[in-house]
């Protein structure tokens, strides 16, 4: 808050600052788990864990893989962020 009280943020409160951080973790979770399902799908044979380790080429595609998927939702957020920017998501114009 500015110094007479006006502009600035508004405080949130102990709840909403809670309730921010439960929503921020599960986004990450659901990220995590989509990169998991996705990568391990694409790169590791269903049903042939013949070996405890990964091979070169499971662990090459995975690495390609995890890179790919940050690389495209970096992309995805700052095309959204400029689209939120310019109200071409519906977003109460400025």
């Amino acid at each position: 808050m500015s110094f007479l009280g006006f502009g600035g943020q508004p405080q949130l409160t102990s709840e909403q600052k809670i309730q921010g951080a439960e929503a921020e973790l599960d986004l990450v979770t659901n990220m995590f788990n989509k990169l998991v399902e996705t990568c391990h799908s694409k790169c590791i044979a269903s049903n042939k864990y013949t070996d405890g380790n990964l091979d070169k080429t499971e662990s090459l595609c995975i690495d390609r893989c995890v890179a790919k998927y940050f690389e495209t939702n970096v992309k995805v957020g700052e095309n959204m962020q400029s689209m939120g920017k310019s109200g071409a998501l519906g977003g109460v114009p400025k």
